[in-house]
Formats: C-alpha cells, sequence, structure tokens
C-alpha cells in the first residue's frame, strides 16, 4: 500500500503540486516565425537593427527643408522645382539641395538635407504628381510626418523578454528585426493512453455492454489545446503484462509524460493500477468532485523513470482532473507565464449543494453581461454532452456545503488561455 493511501486524501493543491513536480521546464529548440505561433520565448530578443532603421516618410507627398516654406499658405503657396523621386525602396536617394524637394512615397528614406515632409494634399499635385514643379501651400513644421531611425526601438535593444507568449505581432516585430526563427521552449509530448475492453473506436459497431472510445480523444485534444503534443494510443489491453509491454515500446527519451485514463479505481480488472503499483506511480485519493481516484509518479519502466499521471475513466472525471491537474502542469513547464485558467467571480443563478470535505467542480453557463453563472446538468461524471455545453466550472471550496441563490462563486474560464 502507498505512503499516499495510507496518509489519506489528498487535497487539490497537494495532488497539483505532486503532478507540477514531475514536469520540469522543458528545454529550448529553435523555430522559424511560421511556425512560432503560441509558443514560449526562450530568451531575449534584440534587435539586430534599428526600429525604423533609417529616417523614413510617413506620408505620400514631398521631402522639403521647411526654412524654404516659412509663410507659405493657401493665399501666398510657395512654388518649388522637384528635384528627384523617392520611392519605398530607394537606396541612392540623392540630397535635398536648398530650395528644391524630392516627391516621395510613404515608407521612402528621407534625404539627406530635408528635415519635413509636405502630404501631397498639401500642394496642387494630384495623387500621382508628374509635376516638374510644385505649389506647396501650408508651411510645415521641422520634423512633420518624418519617422525619425530608431524612434520605436534602438538597435541593440531589448524587443521581446523571454517569457512572452508569442502571437502574431510579436512574430511581426522579429521578422521586422531581421529573424528568421526564434529559440523557443520546447512543447512536453504526452503519450495518451485509454484502456477497456468495453471501448469501441468510434465508427465502429456497438455490441450489448460496449461504448465509444472518448477519452483519449478528448485527452489528446486538450493536450494539443494547453500547448503540448499528443500521441494517443487507443485500447492498451486490459492485460497488466502486456500493457506494460506496450508501455515499455512506446516510453523513449521522447516522451514526457505518460497520461492514461481509466483503470484507477478500488475494484477489480482495474489494469493500470494493478500495472504501475510497484514501479514508481502511488495511487490515492483527492478530496474533490468529480475525479476522486488518482494516480501519479515516475514509472519505472527498464531502468526508465517517465512522469506519468492516470486519471479516472469517467469522461467528465477525466476532463475536470486534466484541466485541474494536467494541464497547468504542462503549460508551466513549456515556460506559458500564466499556466492556470483565468478566474473570475459571479453571481450563481439557483442553490448548490456540495458534499462536506471535497471541493467540487460543478459545469457552468457564464453570462459576464449579467455577471451571473448557472449550473449545467448535474454532478454525474458520466454526463459528457453537459460538459460539452458548459464554458466554466464553478469551483466550490471543500468547506462549502451550500451556495445560496445570488451567493459569489469562484469561476474557471474554460473558453479562455
Amino acid at each position: 500500500m502507498s505512503t499516499w493511501s495510507q496518509a489519506g486524501p489528498r487535497t487539490v493543491s497537494e495532488h497539483a503540486a505532486a503532478v507540477a513536480a514531475l514536469l520540469p521546464p522543458t528545454g529550448t529548440e529553435p523555430v522559424a516565425l511560421a511556425a512560432a505561433s503560441g509558443r514560449v520565448l526562450a530568451e531575449d530578443l534584440t534587435a539586430g537593427v534599428a526600429l525604423p532603421p533609417f529616417d523614413n516618410s510617413a506620408m505620400d507627398g514631398y521631402a522639403v527643408r521647411a526654412a524654404d516654406l516659412a509663410g507659405a499658405s493657401a493665399a501666398s503657396p510657395v512654388e518649388l522645382p522637384v528635384a528627384a523621386d523617392i520611392p519605398a525602396g530607394r537606396t541612392d536617394v540623392p540630397a535635398l539641395a536648398p530650395g528644391t524637394v524630392a516627391r516621395i512615397m510613404t515608407g521612402a528614406p528621407v534625404p539627406e538635407g530635408a528635415d519635413a515632409i509636405v502630404p501631397v494634399e498639401q500642394t496642387d499635385a494630384g495623387p500621382g504628381g508628374g509635376l516638374d514643379r510644385v505649389r506647396i501651400h501650408e508651411a510645415p513644421q521641422p520634423g512633420a510626418f518624418v519617422r525619425r531611425a530608431g524612434e520605436d526601438a534602438a538597435s541593440g535593444a531589448v524587443v521581446l523578454r523571454a517569457g512572452t507568449v508569442l502571437a502574431a505581432p510579436q512574430i511581426g516585430l522579429a521578422a521586422a528585426v531581421g529573424r528568421a526563427e526564434l529559440p523557443v521552449r520546447r512543447r512536453p509530448h504526452v503519450l495518451v493512453l485509454s484502456t477497456g475492453s468495453e471501448l469501441v473506436a468510434p465508427g465502429g459497431t456497438l455490441e450489448p455492454g460496449q461504448i465509444y472510445e472518448s477519452n483519449g480523444t478528448m485527452l489528446a485534444v486538450a493536450v494539443r489545446e494547453a500547448g503540448a503534443t499528443a500521441e494517443q494510443l487507443s485500447f492498451v489491453p486490459d492485460d497488466v503484462e502486456r500493457f506494460r509491454a506496450v508501455l515499455a515500446e512506446k516510453v523513449g527519451d521522447g516522451v514526457d509524460l505518460v497520461l492514461t485514463s481509466g483503470g484507477v479505481s478500488a475494484g477489480a480488472y482495474e489494469v493500470v493500477k494493478d500495472a504501475m503499483t510497484g514501479h514508481g506511480v502511488e495511487f490515492g485519493k483527492v478530496a474533490m468532485q468529480p475525479g476522486g481516484p488518482q494516480g501519479c509518479g515516475r514509472l519505472e519502466l527498464g531502468g526508465t523513470g517517465v512522469a506519468t499521471v492516470t486519471l479516472p475513466g469517467n469522461p467528465v472525471s477525466s476532463q475536470v482532473s486534466f484541466e485541474v491537474f494536467v494541464r497547468p502542469a504542462l503549460r508551466a513547464a513549456a515556460g506559458h507565464p500564466a499556466p492556470a485558467r483565468p478566474v473570475v467571480t459571479a453571481r450563481l443563478s439557483g442553490a448548490l449543494a456540495s458534499p462536506a470535505g471535497r471541493r467540487q467542480f460543478r459545469r457552468g453557463l457564464l453570462d459576464a453581461a449579467a455577471g451571473t453563472v448557472s449550473e449545467v446538468g448535474s454532478t454525474g461524471s458520466h454526463l459528457i454532452a453537459a460538459l460539452a455545453r458548459a464554458d466554466c466550472l464553478i469551483d466550490l471550496p471543500a468547506d462549502t456545503t451550500s451556495v445560496a441563490d445570488g451567493e459569489q462563486v469562484a469561476v474557471w474560464l474554460l473558453d479562455a488561455p
């Protein structure tokens, strides 16, 4: 008998800590920018070039010397010759002589000698330009519509900190400073197993006493949504020796976590529990509902120890247990700065009763506009249709036995990162 079982049920916090301790921080790997979305930056990113890298125009118009246009107005425009055309991308930009202007496009380099940009709308030129001379009817201030080199970021400055979760703006910034790939935290790799002789692959034919397998698919998707990678292994035989053999064959250096569902209760034919007891994995109870029977540890297989978490087999128990214990541990291992689901408070619509000594996670629907939450379904751990309709978990503390209608409760947001 394990020390956990002897000590009695763990609290949710105690078991969450035990699971998290199994998954140390992952290492670093380089990825191309196109594959970096959702990954966590492993090192500070410095700008290899200034942003912008050179003074450039913020408008289509004319590069000018402001002093040449002092006093220009609609009543008294100043006419000057157009000495050059400067499209975006031109590299041989001539200096601007006094008493001249240069036609310039947005993003093009500002020529030496120019200190302001006059938008085309403040001239007599049409959108296409084409004039050798231009009349300007507003006097610009020095610096007008000039984007200065380095005003966004100086060369060598840290532009992204390690731990940043990369999305489109961050990846765009990396591209702007010249990076083709980024160092990111490696995604944990999870081997997802489901067991049970009663399970049939979806699409197959059910015989009496059989059900379609859903936990493995559900957990594999949940693993990927958490930012890890998943390899699903379904229909592992309900035989202890064959079960161990399948695990030994699959577990290698690339597996960070073995995640199972089912076979962990106190009854007969609990193949997961029978196969792993005495091999580094402890089993016991957690004071929660749903999801009381749990197991975790480092499974020893031929001298190789691999982090293992065993979840109960009822689908709601399995998925809620994943949310409470596995998801935050995977995200923390991958370096996410906020591994837990966001938690808000809301007023409960309808009273709820809760068993003393067990922390309950009830499925709910949140009305954010009204600030209320209502239960979906009931406490049954088999009610997967109700789980699919829920967008949150109502978290009732272990010392709570009843919650009145309108009372504030903690709510985990399942549709947020």
